[in-house]
């Protein structure tokens, strides 16, 4: 059987958790077993999970998962895989998928792929798992042999997809330690798409000359639907706040599109931001090194070219 745990922060489902399911559905379908998902704490309509594949949505309701402990978290879900008799558990691969991935898979004695970006190979008994190394410029294989696997998938790796109708919500219990953490307040940005689950990312560098001049870039953004970021020179300077900084030493991300506004491109910003599927870059320096990674470049005066595009997206819209 094949287990994964979405995640619910604040009891609500966000797009990885779909993806997640859809992911876990289609490796359930090359083994010739059922897919199951686990919930924990509070939760919004879990039965809509079985819309994207789950047979079965499992939920331990107790009010103490709503706030996160990756030792409690992690507890819960190795329990729950041991009593189902789960031989892959599927995770995203999110800030709290990294916290709770390892631990799950050392209380399983399972071996562990992290970051994976493809539907894995089965054949006979290798189950071969594909990833991103070195910063996304090669991609690596990786055979799982021990009996019980567990994998987390990136964002954006998978499509999410409606393959059946809501599941049966079975509300189980777990024997699994509590944990010693107790969370007195939490603070979280609202009103956009994180930038780890964004398909659309509109970011911005020091070709901006300050934080007055943002403007330009947020009407861009919302004309597109996307989620601003920007380079670290500029979450340095204060320009932007330091949860949109994309690069190696912030987030990394793997947008179906990424516009680069004023981005020279140094290596550590690329590190973060090469796995988007498209890139397109607006600098007036045509030696600048991100038009190296870009798929399409514009060389030229972001000032003028930037508002030009909303107004030619805000028609193409309107037309639409």
């Amino acid at each position: 059987m094949v287990l994964v745990f979405a995640e619910s922060p604040r009891g609500q489902f966000k797009k990885s958790a779909f993806e997640a399911v859809t992911y876990g559905k289609k490796v359930a379908d090359m083994m010739g077993v059922a897919c199951e998902v686990l919930t924990l704490g509070t939760v919004q309509d879990a039965a809509q999970l079985g819309k994207y594949g789950a047979s079965k949505v499992l939920n331990i309701a107790d009010t103490a998962y709503n706030d996160f402990d990756s030792q409690e978290q992690a507890a819960a879900i190795a329990d729950v895989a041991k009593s189902r008799g789960a031989t892959v558990i599927i995770l995203s691969h999110s800030s709290t998928g990294k916290s709770i991935s390892g631990r799950v898979a050392i209380r399983l004695d399972a071996g562990l792929v992290s970051g994976a970006n493809a539907l894995p190979t089965i054949s006979g008994g290798a189950f071969t798992v594909t990833k991103g190394v070195f910063s996304g410029k090669a991609i690596a294989e990786y055979a799982i042999t021990s009996p019980i696997k567990v994998v987390s998938l990136m964002g954006n790796a998978v499509k999410p997809e409606v393959s059946g109708q809501p599941a049966h919500v079975e509300n189980i219990t777990t024997s699994a330690a509590k944990g010693r953490i107790r969370v007195k307040s939490v603070k979280t940005q609202e009103g956009t798409v994180p930038l780890p689950e964004a398909e659309i990312v509109v970011s911005a560098g020091r070709g901006m000359k300050g934080p007055e001049n943002w403007g330009i870039v947020e009407d861009l953004a919302k004309t597109l639907n996307a989620t601003t970021a920007c380079s670290r020179p500029v979450a340095d300077s204060h320009w932007r706040p330091h949860h949109e900084h994309v690069g190696q030493t912030g987030i990394a991300i793997r947008p179906n599109l990424y516009i680069a506004i004023g981005i020279s491109g140094a290596i550590q910003h690329l590190a973060g931001v090469n796995n988007s599927k498209v890139i397109v870059v607006i600098n007036k320096d045509s030696e600048a090194p991100f038009f190296k990674a870009a798929d399409y470049g514009v060389v030229g005066d972001l000032f003028e070219i930037v508002p030009r595009l909303t107004d030619a997206f805000k028609k193409f819209k309107a037309n639409q």
